[in-house]
Formats: C-alpha cells, structure tokens, sequence
C-alpha cells in the first residue's frame, strides 16, 4: 500500500511539473498572432477565409458520433452476457438501450434527424 502512494504522488507530481513546464515554454506573443494570420502577397485577404457551415449537418454529426460510441460500448457487454450466470449485464444493457432509444426518440420529434425541411 505503501509503494502505491510513492508511485502515486510521483505520478501527480511529475504532471504537475510537466503541466507547469508546458505553460512557461508556451507563451504567444504579437509574432504568433501574425503568424495565424493569411498572408496573399502582403495585402489584406479579399475573401472571408471561412465557409459557411450546415448546422443541420453538425447536429446529424453529432448524433451519428454519440450512437457509434455507444454502439462501440455495447459490444463487450454481448460477452458478459454470454459468460455471465447473473441477468445484471443483460439488464443494464437493456437499460442503456432504452436511454437510446429514448433520445433518438427525442431527436426525431424535434426534428434534428429530417435532412431536408
């Protein structure tokens, strides 16, 4: 238990002193703003550099990243099911599924999922 507590505070301290380091070491300065800047031959740019974007097509992303990470935690739970004497992996995983269904559920009624309007 003892070495447990060693290694976990030398863990902590060596973030910390890391976390510090990366702070001193990165400091932006005027030179660093001007390098985000575009450059087109030392005129000011013509155009408006960023594009417009859908937020219906954000928020069908959104959606489509949330259900395949909860589809990619679903998997391991077939092989407790099939190991497990007990029915708590195949209650839970009914239990998650039914939180799914319930906010697909939800974004179908607000509408999120219709592409065209």
């Amino acid at each position: 238990m003892l070495t447990f507590m060693f290694y976990t505070t030398i863990l902590i301290f060596i973030n910390i002193l890391l976390l510090i380091l990366g702070l001193t070491i990165n400091k932006r300065s005027y030179k660093d703003r001007e390098k985000n800047t575009p450059f087109e031959c030392g005129f000011d740019p013509s155009i408006y550099t960023r594009a417009p974007f859908s937020m219906r097509f954000f928020l069908l992303a959104v959606i489509f990243l949330i259900f395949d990470v909860e589809i990619i935690l679903l998997m391991p739970l077939t092989m407790n099911i099939m190991n497990s004497n007990t029915h708590w992996p195949l209650t839970s995983s009914i239990f998650f599924l039914i939180i799914l269904l319930m906010g697909l559920f939800h974004e179908w009624n607000q509408g999120s999922l219709n592409w065209l309007k």
